[in-house]
C-alpha cells in the first residue's frame, strides 16, 4: 500500500476545523473544574481575537454546526435562574412527544404553587389548567407558580420533578448542570453552565419543533392579567424566536437567545450582566456580531465525489470517496480564500469493498485554523474480480512494481 495525500482546491470553500458539528465533538476540552468568575470587563475570546463584553458568561454557538463563534467562562457553573425554566419545559415537552401527557390535560392548582413568590401567571388555588395554558405562564409569562402546577401534577412533588429533570438532563447531554427546583429558584446546589444551556436550547429546537413555537409569543393574558415576553431580542433581533430570560442578585440578568435569518440559526447564552437595559443591548449586539462576521457554506453535499480511489482487484478500477453528509462548515468571513483541504487514503484499495465503509479522511486546516479531520467513506459497492480475471491483474502488479 502507498499512502497517498491529495491537495483540494480550497478558494471560495467555506470551512472551519473549529466550527462543523462532527469535528467540533472530538475537539471539545475535557470536563474540568469550572475556573474562579472571571471581572466583567474580561473579554470573550472567539476565531477573530477578543471581544469585549460585560456578560460574567457568553456563549454565541452555530446551531447547525454547532461551531463556537465566541465563548466566555462557558464552563462555569453558575446560578441559571429562570433560564433553568428550559429544563423544565424540555421534559414536558418529552412527555408530550411520548405521549405520557396532553396539551389539553388538566392539572390541579395546589396552596403550594398559589403562594410562590416571584414570576407569576397568578394561577388560582384549587382551578384546574391545562398544561398548554401552563406551558405558555411558564414561557411567555416565567410563572414560578406555573412550573410548580407541573411539576406536582408530573411528578406529585417539585423534588421528584427535579429529579426528573436531572435524569433527562444527562440523556440529553448536560455534563454540568444539577437541578433542585423547577423555577431556578436560588439554591447554591442549582447550577448550570452556560454551554449546557446551549446544548439544552439546540435540544429543545431539534427535539420538539412543534412546541418551539410558544418561545416566539410575545404577550400572553391569564386571569385577566396580561404580561409580556421578556426576551427582548424578540423585538430587536430580526429572526429572533427564543427563548428565555432570567435574573437573580446572585446571577444577574441573563438570556438564553435564538435567531434564525437566511436560513441559518444562532444561539446565544450570556449571564451575569448589571441590568435589563445590558442584557438587551448586549444581546442584540453579539447575535449581530455572529451573523455579520461568520457564515456557513457546504464545502461537500453528502454524495459529491471527493476523490475517486484505486481499487486492487476490483470489478470496476476506482470506487468514489464521499463525506456521506453534508459537510457544512462555519467559519469567519475572511478566513475562506485561506483554507486548505487534503484527502488522505492508502492506495489501491483492495477489493471488496462496501458501500459506507470508511478508506479514507478528509483533512481541513489554514492560516489561524486548527485542523480538522473527517471520516471519508467508500460511495460505491465494488466487488472483487473472479479468480481468473484477477491473474492478469496480479501478474501486471508483480511485474508493473
Amino acid at each position: 500500500m502507498r499512502r497517498r495525500d491529495v491537495m483540494l482546491a480550497a478558494a471560495g470553500l467555506a470551512g472551519s476545523p473549529l466550527l462543523a458539528g462532527e469535528a467540533l465533538a472530538q475537539q471539545r476540552r475535557p470536563q474540568r473544574p469550572a475556573p474562579p468568575a472571571a471581572p466583567p470587563s474580561t473579554p470573550a475570546s472567539s476565531p477573530l481575537g477578543p471581544v469585549d463584553t460585560q456578560a460574567r458568561q457568553a456563549l454565541l454557538i452555530d446551531f447547525d454546526t454547532g461551531a463556537v463563534l465566541l465563548e466566555k467562562n462557558a464552563e462555569e457553573r453558575m446560578p441559571p435562574s429562570s433560564m433553568s425554566k428550559l429544563m423544565t419545559m424540555y421534559v414536558v415537552f418529552d412527555l408530550l412527544k411520548q405521549g405520557r401527557l396532553r396539551l389539553d390535560q388538566q392539572l390541579p392548582v395546589s396552596e403550594r404553587a398559589w403562594r410562590m413568590g416571584g414570576s407569576k401567571m397568578f394561577v388560582q388555588i384549587g382551578s384546574q389548567i391545562s398544561v398548554e395554558d401552563l406551558a405558555r405562564g411558564v414561557i411567555v409569562q416565567s410563572g414560578n407558580d406555573a412550573c410548580i402546577v407541573l411539576a406536582e401534577g408530573i411528578s406529585g412533588s417539585e423534588q421528584q420533578f427535579a429529579e426528573l429533570m436531572n435524569e433527562v438532563g444527562r440523556r440529553i447531554g448536560l455534563r454540568d448542570s444539577v437541578f433542585r427546583n423547577a423555577t431556578g429558584w436560588p439554591d447554591p446546589e442549582h447550577r448550570m453552565t452556560a454551554r449546557d444551556l446551549a446544548t439544552l436550547a439546540r435540544r429543545i429546537i431539534s427535539d420538539h419543533p412543534e412546541y418551539y413555537r410558544f418561545y416566539n409569543e410575545r404577550s400572553f393574558r391569564w386571569n385577566d392579567i396580561t404580561q409580556e415576553n421578556r426576551n427582548p431580542t424578540l423585538a430587536r433581533v430580526p429572526g429572533a424566536d427564543g427563548l428565555k430570560t432570567g435574573h437573580t442578585e446572585e446571577a444577574g440578568y441573563g438570556l438564553t437567545a435564538s435567531a434564525i435569518r437566511n436560513g441559518r440559526r444562532l444561539i446565544l447564552v450570556v449571564n451575569g450582566l448589571p441590568s435589563m437595559r445590558a442584557r438587551a443591548e448586549e444581546s442584540a449586539r453579539l447575535l449581530e456580531w455572529g451573523f455579520r462576521e461568520f457564515d456557513n457554506v457546504v464545502m461537500f453535499r453528502a454524495a459529491d465525489t471527493v476523490e475517486d480511489v484505486p481499487v486492487y482487484l476490483g470489478e470496476r478500477p476506482t470506487v468514489p470517496l464521499v463525506t456521506g453528509r453534508d459537510l457544512v462548515l462555519t467559519m469567519p468571513r475572511a478566513w475562506r480564500t485561506s483554507l486548505q483541504a487534503k484527502v488522505r487514503f492508502d492506495a489501491p484499495i483492495p477489493a471488496p469493498v462496501a458501500k459506507g465503509q470508511e478508506i479514507g479522511r478528509l483533512l481541513v486546516s489554514g492560516q489561524g485554523v486548527p485542523e480538522m479531520t473527517v471520516p471519508l467513506i467508500a460511495g460505491a459497492d465494488v466487488d472483487r474480480l473472479g479468480l481468473l480475471p484477477r491473474i492478469p491483474a496480479v501478474i501486471g502488479r508483480w511485474f508493473g512494481g
